[in-house]
């Protein structure tokens, strides 16, 4: 079913952040099933693929779409794009004092965060400021604990009730930290609002 532009332009708020890096020349390998994500970014670029499903009164709804996710420690700037031909629908700029959302071809609009401009869009919650660490590989665990990912520990139940797991990894350098490739959450019914289910796929190279 296809979604609004607006829907297809908020989506990309998901967009978020992979880790990059290396051990330190010399050290002993880490093997992959017990090594944790490197450490949090603040500046990186990456593109990939991202999906949504979710049901509001019974009807289902979906969509997919491409982003590019360009991030400083200032601000967060993301483009986001819709097959079949890759046109930019929206663009989206992230600050601390306020985030901006751009529909081709229509004014900007603006809120005092990104949670609260995905909400006018949508209609339903859109864990944007989750996803900036999520999608690195970290989290805040029920009850406040941080969590760190890896292959042998690829899933969380977050504060705010968000399902993370993290389903596949980047193929790198052996001994290097593990980089997250797809990424799924999931929540359940809140209010009008069925299930949502969340799917990023990560399929930029990845600087080191």
């Amino acid at each position: 079913m296809r979604m609004p532009t607006v829907r297809l332009a908020a989506l990309a708020l998901v967009f978020l952040a992979v880790l990059s890096g290396c051990t330190t020349i010399g050290a002993p390998s880490v093997p992959a099933s017990t090594a944790t994500v490197a450490p949090y970014r603040d500046t990186l670029e990456l593109s990939g693929k991202l999906s949504v499903t979710y049901a509001k009164d019974g009807k289902p709804e979906a969509s997919h779409v491409r982003f590019n996710w360009e991030q400083t420690p200032e601000r967060v700037d993301i483009a986001i794009t819709a097959p079949p031909l890759n046109q930019t629908v929206a663009t989206i700029s992230v600050t601390p004092q306020e985030a901006t959302l751009t529909e081709s071809g229509k004014p900007p609009r603006r809120a005092a965060d990104i949670d609260a401009l995905s909400a006018q869009t949508l209609g339903w919650p859109l864990p944007v400021s989750g996803l900036r660490a999520w999608l690195q590989g970290y989290a805040t665990a029920a009850g406040g604990k941080r969590f760190i990912a890896s292959p042998a520990a690829n899933s969380v139940t977050t504060a705010d009730g968000w399902r993370v797991s993290y389903v596949s990894w980047q193929d790198g350098v052996p001994g290097t930290p593990p980089k997250p490739k797809r990424i799924d959450a999931e929540r359940g019914a809140t209010g009008q609002l069925d299930d949502v289910s969340i799917r990023i796929v990560i399929d930029a190279p990845q600087p080191e």
